[in-house]
């Protein structure tokens, strides 16, 4: 070590052939292959990285793994700019670049470390005390500011131009973790037969193996594990997968895991995925997930150059790097002195070890004191010095005060076992006073932990673990385990003593890193009632930051318990949730996004609908004409009326191909149907069709339609667009989970048939010019008929139904024959002034005809309030029939729906005002219903209105107010029947 650098001449498991050279905060500066941006930056000298999240104190790197609170950093720039990513996960590459965060105008000068002076004020609760008066303040100022203030890094604003994928594993074992233990586990599983998923967070395997120094069966143990991963991804019935977080647990055996496929790379490369988000489906699992060091709390614990111990040796074995040339060691556990072992075998002057217990074993202390390493037993650390750590106050145990001159405090708290998925089912840790940590408690079915996951002390133990927890679940899965032993390791001391404090903390003495939770918070907190652990989290927003308290959090409990006179076992502990690291929500989305989300579905006769000045609506998932403007129209409104009039008066064609449509073929479809349907459907006759409407299990109605018989084991049905996709579930469901013995099977044929709605009084005509080999007549095809045909030499039918009140038909060919049919029936329809309508003319025209539609099926209604309960059969069972009949549902003060007319027959009524009747006030408690549906009718020459009413049969010619406070002035509207135009129904029989 010389000058700035701090890299060891030789040593580490970095590439030293290949040199990288990176940015942070615009300043150039040299890695090698295999360092991460942590240990890269370390080695530069580089101690300040950031700044805390509330105080903006100076802040540098605490650990060398994924728990790191302190060194979040923005990665790249531009649209692929990814805040609040931990630079001790990131691996370096050839052009990094990375900025610190929380801090203006820069690193070194950030003028909001005044909040340091603000500190008095900004303890636990502060804002909770601080933004309550005066109230109008809060929206104008405090919450503005606070916005302004708050979260760390800063999202690009640009749209994220890498892609994610999902993808599925089977397995009989997941092993989490490829540490010693969990190596040791996959190989013995994979021998005897298992197949085996082994997930790993780094891009190496070997866990604490790459950052200690150690040796099994004779190999080093980086050696080791190197050769074990090779033995593993040569077998044919093991998945390894590395760079991967198993971050949850799920019921069934199901577990999360987000792959990081190409956050190594500047950018992936092109068709390469920059996450995988995993799905794994285990019928066992075991946890090795390893353990997490603690800190020790003291004033300035949070200043450059204090780390954890585990993370210094880290450092020093995996990556070449001091991180300090002056060093104290500051430890309640055993394995600080293997810290400064390291730091004295790679060179680093050891000012002193100081440990809090009273006594340490004799094999950890005789090779620093031969070193000449002053040590200090029953010792504390009481302060640290420095905006960058320069001096390190300390009392040995005669109470005499030390200072010692450093750049580098390692800390050894102890270790937590990190069982966060074995909690995520509900499972508590369980208090292990003899580990001094939460260790894990009951297990979920299917679980097991090895390794330090299981609290297991020593190497050689630890590997013992993960033999010994793979051969009970190849003995579970009625295998044969493998008649091989698990390797050999020395087992080194590793006891510990809890420290929760140190020092009398009257400064900053940190808890939570990066929320700037202290112990004084914690003392502020239960002197204000604030004693359980989960009132603490809240209060404090102890273990709420992005690590999840991996780091803090047992210290924090710890705390709690001292100042309430409790044990910790009783104070208890904070139950982990998924995730356990941060997870992109791309990763979630996956391909379902942009066009990929809601992708751009097209009707066959898009193309010619655009050429004729179709302006276009997203409906369902599909893309549907709304209205056809024509020269001189200036408003949709001209262009909708005209075409309801054109429609009304002579014929107008509609492209329905987006209904949902579901074939059915089998003896029993009639009795599926008649359980789906609230009327009778197994006695339709062949080709003729009938309306439905389904409700759900709940009693409300679900969808409505048509079902069409065309042989006797043949039926065809149609849904709302919208509920496509829902209905063709529900059928699915209910003849193969509630009657799996009728012989029925159903697909949906959505995409596979062009429809075109022909209507009005002039529609026959025209589809006899079209189809000349058919009869249309009433004899032949009366109105709820249907025929098949050939067209074009292709399957083809005809339907009469209408949805518009008129005389009216659909016609359906294959959907490739889609275009072709709409010209031909325009270009025969030209004799008849033949005009195309949209959704709107369509919408309008199914409200003047009393139709109930989506607007109507909304979730809250039943059958009987459409006024549809003279359908609901009472000679047969169907879904939903029992709970149709619960007294609430059939109420007759509920609403009802009905139909509304303006007084003054010009006002307009607007869809969602709230009704009331004359004189009432506009309260909550005298709201009557609500408007559903609402246009103007060029048919009628006025506005009209679909409504639910509270006993709205019962009111037909009474008149209510149609309150609207948000969008326009109260409208006294009439009450009438809900059905406006031909309500005899004559002309759609003509």
């Amino acid at each position: 070590m010389s000058g700035s650098s701090f890299r060891l001449p030789v040593g580490g498991l970095i590439d030293r052939t290949r040199p990288l050279t990176f940015t942070f905060d615009g300043k150039s500066y040299g890695g090698y292959s295999g360092d991460t941006l942590a240990s890269a930056l370390l080695a530069n000298g580089v101690r300040l990285v950031g700044r805390s999240f509330k105080y903006h104190r100076p802040r540098g790197i605490l650990t060398a793994g994924s728990e790191e609170p302190n060194a979040l950093v923005t990665l790249r720039s531009g649209a692929r700019a990814e805040p609040n990513t931990r630079a001790t996960t990131i691996e370096l590459y050839a052009g990094l670049e990375a900025t610190s965060q929380n801090r203006w105008p820069n690193l070194d000068f950030d003028l909001l470390s005044v909040n340091q002076l603000l500190s008095p004020i900004f303890v636990a609760g502060f804002y909770y005390k601080t933004f309550m008066w005066p109230a109008k303040a809060w929206e104008k100022l405090y919450e503005p500011l606070i916005r302004r203030a708050a979260g760390l890094g800063a999202l690009s604003g640009q749209e994220d131009p890498d892609h994610y994928e999902h993808d599925h594993a089977f397995c009989d074992l997941l092993v989490v973790g490829a540490g010693p233990a969990g190596l040791t586990a996959a190989l013995t599983a994979a021998k005897a037969g298992l197949r085996v998923v082994l997930a790993d967070e780094a891009p190496l395997a070997g866990g604490a193996l790459l950052g200690e120094r150690h040796v099994i069966d004779g190999m080093g143990g980086a050696e080791w594990a190197a050769a074990r991963i090779a033995e593993l991804r040569a077998m044919p019935n093991v998945r390894v997968l590395s760079r991967t977080v198993v971050f949850g647990r799920y019921d069934d055996g199901e577990h999360g895991a987000i792959e990081r496929v190409a956050d190594h790379l500047p950018q992936p490369a092109p068709h390469q995925v920059r996450q995988r988000l995993w799905k794994i489906v285990a019928a066992h699992t075991i946890m090795a997930t390893g353990a997490t060091e603690r800190p020790l709390v003291f004033d300035g614990n949070d200043r450059p150059g204090v780390m954890l111990a585990g993370a210094v040796s880290t450092y020093i074995n995996r990556f070449g790097v001091v991180p300090g040339d002056r060093a104290v060691v500051f430890a309640a556990a055993d394995s600080g002195w293997q810290t400064a072992a390291d730091l004295i075998a790679a060179g680093a002057e050891v000012k002193a070890v100081i440990d809090a217990r009273p006594t340490v074993a004799d094999a950890l202390v005789a090779p620093v004191r031969a070193a000449g390493v002053p040590i200090l037993l029953s010792g504390q650390v009481v302060a640290t010095k420095g905006k960058r750590l320069h001096t390190v106050h300390a009392i040995d145990g005669a109470g005499a005060k030390h200072r010692f001159s450093v750049d580098l405090l390692a800390m050894a708290g102890g270790w937590n076992p990190q069982v966060a998925l074995a909690a995520h089912l509900g499972h508590k840790p369980a208090w292990r006073s003899d580990i001094s940590a939460y260790a894990v408690g009951e297990m979920p079915v299917g679980l097991r932990a090895a390794g330090a996951a299981d609290s297991i002390p020593g190497l050689g133990a630890v590997l013992a673990s993960g033999h010994r927890a793979a051969v009970a679940v190849v003995e579970a899965m009625g295998g044969k385990p493998p008649e091989t032993l698990p390797p050999v390791a020395e087992d080194r001391p590793e006891a510990v003593s809890p420290v929760w404090s140190s020092g009398p903390c009257t400064g900053k003495a940190f808890v939570d890193y990066q929320h700037d939770v202290t112990a004084s918070d914690i003392d502020l907190a239960v002197r204000e009632g604030f004693t359980s652990v989960e009132h603490l989290k809240r209060y404090t927003t102890l273990g709420m930051a992005t690590d999840q308290g991996r780091v803090g959090q047992v210290n924090g409990h710890g705390l709690l318990a001292a100042a309430t006179g409790r044990g910790i076992a009783e104070t208890g502990t904070i139950r982990a949730r998924p995730p356990v690291q941060p997870v992109a929500i791309g990763a979630f989305g996956g391909h379902h996004r942009g066009r990929h989300f809601r992708p751009t579905r097209q009707t066959a006769s898009h193309g010619w609908s655009t050429a004729q000045g179709a302006t276009f609506v997203d409906a369902g998932q599909w893309k549907r004409a709304q209205w056809f403007a024509r020269l001189g129209e200036t408003s949709w409104r001209q262009s909708t009326d005209r075409e309801v009039m054109m429609t009304r008066g002579g014929v107008g064609i509609c492209d329905v191909s987006t209904l949902g449509k579901i074939e059915l073929i089998g003896p029993d479809v009639g009795t599926l149907l008649d359980r789906l349907y609230v009327n009778t459907f197994s006695t339709l006759a062949i080709g003729k069709a009938r309306y439905g409407m389904m409700l759900r299990e709940d009693g409300m109605a679900f969808d409505d339609g048509t079902v069409t018989r065309f042989a006797e084991d043949r039926f065809f049905m149609t849904t709302t667009t919208a509920n496509a996709a829902r209905v063709m579930q529900h059928v699915d469901f209910a003849r193969q989970v509630l009657w799996p013995d009728l012989d029925a099977q159903a697909v949906s044929v959505t995409e596979q048939w062009a429809t075109y709605a022909v209507a009005g009084p002039a529609s026959r005509q025209l589809l006899a010019a079209a189809f000349p080999d058919l009869d249309l007549s009433n004899a032949a095809l009366p109105y709820m008929g249907a025929l098949s045909f050939r067209w074009q030499g292709r399957a083809a039918r005809l339907y009469r139904l209408s949805f518009s009140g008129e005389l009216a038909y659909e016609v359906s060919v294959p959907a490739d024959l889609g275009e072709a049919l709409v010209r031909h029936l325009f270009a025969v329809g030209a004799r008849y002034e033949v005009v195309p309508y949209g959704t709107e003319a369509l919408g309008v025209m199914r409200i003047e005809k009393g139709h109930p539609a989506g607007n109507e099926l909304n979730g809250t209604t039943t059958a009987a309030d459409l006024g549809l309960g003279r359908m609901m059969s009472t000679k047969k069972d169907f879904i939903g029939r029992a709970m149709a009949m619960r007294p609430a549902l059939v109420d007759p003060a509920r609403p009802r729906l009905v139909g509304l007319i303006p007084v003054n027959g010009q006002s307009q009524i607007r869809g969602g005002a709230h009704l009331l009747a004359p004189g009432a006030a506009a309260v909550a408690a005298n709201d009557e219903g609500y408007v559903t549906s609402a246009c103007y009718s060029p048919t009628l020459g006025h506005p009209i209105a679909l409504a639910l009413l509270v006993r709205g049969d019962e009111r037909h010619g009474q008149h209510v107010v149609v309150h609207d406070p948000v969008r326009g002035e109260d409208v006294l509207a009439k009450v009438v029947a809900p059905v406006f135009h031909d309500p005899s129904g004559e002309k759609l029989r003509g």
